[in-house]
């Protein structure tokens, strides 16, 4: 995998840990930083640019773009907190009616979201006949209602919304006339035809609208108090980039791209198209399929605090595994691994940072897998708890590695992360273990070599668009069309994925049909 950008750029990812950094050109890395992730976050952005450019004083006005890979929005939803309060307008009656809005959803999530729920008359068929017109005054009166609340974000979701978006769009300009300047989701924007699946992920959009502006303004203050005149990106789910005006609108997009950008940067490194890559960082140990020189999606719906959505994520594992996990000491001295982190306080709580707290870390140094803090400070623990804990740790991830494999066949493992000299040689499953150099901050080098995309995923009919060759022809311009939207240097734009779901019962020869197309950032253009 190689990057054909030669300017300069700068790869961020916000860990629960540590914020990692890396200053590159073209597929050089030229600095490399790690430092301890802050409460506020922008803070410890900060500090990894000033030291990534601590060395390179002269680059700093040669910077075109800084990429960021964050966990905001992940946590926010996780931790139910950070979101606002979402209007919820449901067309589908006399029909889709039996499962009301958020009726699955986690207890404090759905007190922290719930703004208001309504179900109106609407709706159409999979064939995109509707089967009974748009309620409009009751749209006007939901709407009301929510001005009264004072909502400030809404979301709208109807039966059949990806055929007939429409309807939808009409539901969205009535909101509007009195909401003007709240945000909008509308579900056919998430993709997908399940009606509940596509509800949710409109509605976790939608609450995390207000935080979103909080967070690009937070990283924008950054890269301007660092002196850049960069622009600013943030990694997708997918492991391609969004704009701000992008995160903005779609923040949900942007919840789950570390694991992403860990396995792109592995592949980079490495220059393996195929292998399990073991993300170990401060708190868990991610492990994902590198798959064609990708990540490889899921197939199956994924929950997102407890809430099952629809879009595309990077199938991964995580186990409560890291640099940070605590170990107990038992009476006899034996030692086993808790699933608690001490998280982006180990380089104050760590024994070997003078802290009190026994943790992996102490015991990687004691074992000299890693070298940081004072080794002197673990040179007391028992030789035989030591080979012990090795054994605990490398069952653990092995068992991991093993859930992630598509046969029992063993695979090349390529580690990285901050606690990547956890994965040591001979792990059962795995044909050799890679470490390669840099790896440590494999996240951010994936941020950084980030490209663009565009997606598409709709139903088409084959029949009446002339065949099946042109109804791929027509959605892969599409997606082309949006990667140069989206900044994509035209003749590095290649198609990645085509895949095609014929639907049954359906009188059309009517096919899910999904294209997914990347290219390179033009980031001459970027000023």
């Amino acid at each position: 995998m190689t990057n054909a950008n030669p300017y300069l750029r700068i790869g961020i990812d916000v860990g629960g840990t540590n914020t990692d950094a890396v200053l590159m050109s073209g597929d050089r890395v030229l600095e490399s930083s790690k430092q301890p992730t802050t409460e506020d976050v922008s803070s410890g952005i900060v500090a990894a640019i000033e030291a990534v450019l601590s060395k390179h004083p002269q680059s700093r006005s040669d910077v075109r773009a800084v990429m960021v890979g964050t966990t905001h929005f992940v946590n926010a939803i996780v931790q139910a907190s950070s979101l606002c309060p979402v209007g919820t307008l449901r067309i589908g009656l006399p029909m889709g009616s039996a499962i009301p809005p958020m009726v699955d959803w986690p207890d404090d999530l759905r007190a922290t979201v719930d703004g208001g729920r309504y179900l109106v008359e609407g709706g159409a068929y999979y064939t995109g006949d509707s089967y009974i017109e748009l309620d409009e005054p009751a749209v006007k009166a939901a709407a009301q209602t929510m001005q009264s609340d004072k909502r400030t974000a809404v979301a709208i979701s109807c039966v059949f919304a990806p055929i007939r978006p429409d309807i939808e769009h009409r539901a969205a300009e009535l909101i509007r006339h009195y909401l003007p300047h709240a945000k909008i989701t509308m579900s056919h924007e998430m993709g997908g035809l399940g009606l509940i699946e596509r509800e949710n992920s409109a509605i976790l959009n939608a609450c995390l609208s207000e935080l979103a502006d909080k967070v690009v303004k937070g990283m924008e203050a950054a890269i301007a108090h660092c002196g850049l005149n960069a622009s600013l990106y943030i990694s997708h789910n997918d492991g391609t980039l969004m704009d701000v005006e992008l995160v903005r609108r779609h923040p949900i997009f942007a919840c789950a791209a570390g694991p992403t950008n860990s396995i792109r940067g592995a592949a980079f490194l490495t220059g393996m198209d195929e292998a399990i890559v073991v993300d170990v960082g401060g708190t868990t140990t991610d492990i994902g399929m590198l798959t064609k020189g990708l990540a490889r999606e899921t197939s199956t719906a994924i929950e997102l605090g407890g809430v099952k959505t629809n879009f595309a994520m990077p199938d991964v594992l995580s186990v409560a595994l890291g640099g940070g996990t605590i170990v107990q000491r038992g009476e006899d001295g034996a030692l086993s691994l808790d699933t608690r982190s001490v998280g982006f306080r180990l380089q104050e709580a760590a024994l070997v940072f003078g802290g009190e707290t026994l943790t992996s870390t102490d015991l990687a140094v004691a074992q000299q897998w890693m070298q940081v803090g004072d080794a002197s400070l673990v040179t007391g623990l028992n030789e035989e708890s030591q080979r012990d804990f090795s054994k605990q740790v490398q069952r653990r991830i092995a068992d991991a590695v093993d859930q992630v494999k598509l046969s029992a066949t063993d695979v090349p493992v390529v580690a990285v992360g901050g606690g990547a000299p956890l994965v040591r040689d001979g792990l059962p499953g795995a044909t050799e273990v890679f470490r390669p150099e840099f790896g440590g901050v494999a996240n951010a080098i994936g941020a950084a070599i980030a490209q663009v995309g565009g997606r598409v995923q709709r139903l088409f009919d084959y029949e009446a668009l002339g065949g099946r060759d042109a109804a791929i022809a027509l959605a892969t311009e599409e997606a082309k069309d949006q990667a140069l939207k989206a900044g994509a240097i035209p003749e590095t734009i290649s198609v990645v994925e085509i895949e095609e779901f014929p639907m049954p019962y359906m009188e059309t020869a009517a096919v899910d049909l999904r294209v997914r197309v990347v290219g390179d950032l033009n980031l001459a253009a970027d000023r």
